[in-house]
């Protein structure tokens, strides 16, 4: 297996004799399958368009979180038992945990934010190790824009709730920035913790106790296996909501400022086609997103008594009518 040759120290390049043979590609993913079907067949269909098929020539072993973070670590080690030829990872957690597990066999890791400040890779254009793929975001500022186009819409509120995961590995710098920009909207700040769908009540219910405004879902992957419930509770909260995730904000959000993450799932077959045909995950740059699609959900909006602002909806890529 390729897998083999490079633990053995056989140079990077033996791995383009891939070409005309089945390899093997680890997926590893925090959310649930059903969650994120509809971007994985964006993967998949982008990875067949480069020749590369299931059942094919191509083998994908699978790993699921199921929304739990702490089974990263021991799933990214069962891939690498595996001896897959590339792992791929969602998310920051997903790629932490295959970076702890290896430092040989290449990673794409898809969407974390500001990869370098989270040590995945040394810099963009030259990632250093055994990670590259695309990042959210070059830095951390988007998490600061996404307050400020919530205060933009919702400018009455001067309590605002930041839901995150204890898990994410993001979580400090998001809270960072989030501080910053509070700071100089001259806004009270709550955060409240929630792992997944059984911790959703009572963070909701701390929001209630802190009289929160507005709210504010920061981006981790483990809320979309739980996006329908999640929508749920913000709709009988009736919380103005941002989210960091498009797909999210069908569910009774209000807002979400955020690349395109199918696009980005689409992006990321490209690097698994290079590196298994020979290329230097240390020497390929990381991709970043060319721009941030701002979503208002109007109909939320009306059920919310709120009226958008018009230079808010004029810079709207997506209308939700």
């Amino acid at each position: 297996m390729l897998g083999l040759l490079a633990l053995a120290g056989v140079p990077r390049h033996a791995r383009s004799q891939a070409a005309g043979r089945t390899v093997r590609v680890g997926y590893l993913s925090l959310p649930t399958r059903d969650s994120v079907e509809p971007v994985l067949q964006v993967f998949l269909r982008a990875l067949r368009d480069l020749g590369w098929i299931e059942g094919r020539n191509l083998v994908i072993e699978y790993r699921w979180a199921n929304g739990n973070a702490a089974l990263l670590p021991d799933l990214a080690m069962d891939l690498v038992r595996e001896k897959v030829d590339v792992i791929v990872a969602p998310a920051a957690g997903a790629a932490l945990a295959a970076k702890n597990a290896t430092r040989t066999i290449p990673i794409v890791m898809i969407f974390p934010a500001d990869p370098v400040a989270l040590g995945l890779v040394q810099s963009l254009n030259q990632p250093g190790g055994n990670v590259t793929g695309t990042s959210y975001a070059h830095d951390s500022a988007i998490f600061r824009k996404q307050l400020q186009i919530l205060g933009e819409v919702v400018p009455r509120a001067s309590r605002v709730a930041i839901l995150a995961s204890p898990a994410d590995p993001l979580r400090a710098i998001q809270h960072r920035e989030f501080d910053a920009a509070a700071r100089a909207m001259h806004v009270r700040l709550h955060y409240v913790e929630a792992r997944g769908e059984e911790d959703f009540a009572p963070a909701f219910a701390a929001m209630a106790r802190e009289r929160a405004q507005a709210l504010l879902v920061a981006g981790s992957s483990a809320y979309f296996t739980y996006r329908e419930q999640l929508g749920g509770f913000v709709a009988r909260s009736r919380l103005p909501t941002m989210y960091t995730l498009r797909e999210m904000v069908e569910s009774a959000g209000l807002l979400s400022y955020a690349a395109n993450l199918s696009d980005f799932i689409g992006r990321s077959a490209g690097y698994v086609d290079k590196l298994l045909k020979g290329a230097d995950p240390a020497a390929l740059a990381v991709a970043q997103p060319e721009k941030f699609d701002l979503v208002v959900n109007l109909r939320t909006a009306k059920e919310l008594g709120l009226t958008i602002p018009a230079s808010v909806l004029q810079r709207a890529d997506e209308i939700i009518q």
